[in-house]
């Protein structure tokens, strides 16, 4: 089997928590190494995000990463749109000077989905996508969220066009059925997972004096910097929390001279939570496992989550997580057991769950086992059988040509 996969503006070879990369540069990485690990051919198609980038990377054995030309290295996804057409001749130009055929095209974001559907049908090939976040489930979680005009209409023909449309939870799945009208039948619900080796728990005394930290209570928040992810319900949660001097919260994430980053550092200051919040920035995936170590509580106070890949890797390395009960983080959160789970936008709900936690050594403690024990279900292995399987039945039955038996 040989699979295209179409990731325009996510690269993932760019580090998660910096701008327009996150979870889906993460997804889109284990599944390319998984799947070619069971012996999938994988092309990842993607812009040129840094003029030095080579165009043929090797991400495993059997799967590449493949930089194609088209507008300026620095564009982000906002302006994407109107390359795409672009980006689709430069991909059938790629495909046609190495004489390529693909089985299968699988795409990711709406951008990425109107290239797919035009090329698996000049391809003759089946289309699945996944569209991580969608316009309208970000509209319902915050009605200031502004979009590309054409993303509305694109997801719902994408999605009714696609031979099969991945999500994450069955809430999203629902969502995807409802707002694009689609049979339920063409819908599979395959939850992403996590890296259970590296992310796993450790020593929290050792992670802190790597970290420089000190012995105040440590509040995680992990992702990008935008304004959906609910930082400032955070803040104001930590701002009514009784000592906030004894009290930190590493924020891990966002580009360093960014809008939003400025923003909520003027709101830090105005809350007077300069000396409780840290701007930690973006970190590898090899170093995250020790800051989730360190915490004592991660939290995801964000207005929508198609999945919240954070609060898995928070739990796989046995914290518990105080998150808000929207799209797909009742899969992760099991609320009273290995975390809580709180109304969104509610920061004085979000701070009586901290509090709790924070003063009770034993329910972090029997959080973070429990929550170990749910991340376990989780895997990527689990992840990676599942979408392969969605995929063959995508395909048409080989003939099989009878052979006379040997002697007549």
């Amino acid at each position: 089997m040989h699979v295209a996969v179409i990731t325009v503006h996510g690269c993932p070879m760019r580090q998660a928590g910096s701008k327009d990369s996150g979870g889906m540069n993460i997804y889109i990485l284990e599944m390319a190494k998984r799947l070619a690990a069971r012996g999938v051919q994988v092309d990842v198609f993607t812009r040129h995000h840094d003029p030095l980038d080579p165009q043929v990377v090797t991400l495993a054995p059997g799967a590449r990463l493949i930089h194609l030309p088209a507008g300026p290295p620095s564009l982000d996804k906002t302006g994407v749109y109107e390359l795409l057409p672009h980006f689709a001749s430069q991909m059938r130009r790629f495909v046609i000077e190495n004489r390529l055929q693909y089985d299968l095209v699988s795409t990711h974001y709406w951008l990425s989905g109107l290239v797919g559907m035009r090329l698996a049908a000049e391809w003759g090939v089946p289309h699945t996508t996944s569209f991580h976040t969608m316009a309208e489930m970000k509209r319902r979680g915050r009605p200031e969220e502004s979009e590309v005009e054409q993303r509305d209409s694109s997801e719902m023909e994408i999605a009714c066009s696609a031979q099969s449309v991945i999500v994450w939870t069955e809430h999203e799945k629902e969502a995807v059925v409802d707002y694009c009208n689609v049979d339920p039948s063409s819908v599979s619900v395959i939850p992403p997972g996590v890296d259970l080796s590296r992310f796993r728990p450790m020593s929290k005394q050792q992670s802190r004096d790597y970290l420089g930290y000190g012995e105040e209570k440590n509040i995680l928040f992990v992702g990008r910097l935008e304004p959906l992810k609910g930082l400032d319900v955070l803040f104001k949660a930590v701002a009514s929390l009784e000592d906030t001097h004894s009290i930190t919260l590493n924020v891990v994430g966002g580009d360093e001279n960014s809008e939003e980053k400025a923003r909520l550092q003027d709101l830090a200051r105005r809350m007077k939570l300069t000396e409780s919040v840290r701007f930690v920035g973006s970190v590898g995936q090899d170093e995250l496992p020790v800051h989730y170590n360190a915490a004592d509580v991660c939290v995801l106070p964000s207005h929508y989550e198609s999945f919240g890949l954070a609060a898995l890797e928070a739990s796989a390395c046995g914290r518990p997580v105080v998150a808000s009960e929207v799209g797909g983080l009742p899969t992760i959160v099991q609320s009273g057991s290995t975390g809580f789970l709180v109304p969104a936008k509610q920061s004085d709900v979000m701070a009586e769950r901290l509090c709790e936690l924070l003063s009770d050594d034993l329910m972090r403690s029997r959080m973070g086992t429990a929550a170990r024990e749910h991340a376990e279900s989780l895997s990527w292995d689990r992840s990676t059988d599942a979408l392969l399987a969605c995929y063959r039945e995508l395909l048409p039955t080989p003939s099989i040509t009878a052979v006379p038996a040997a002697g007549g």
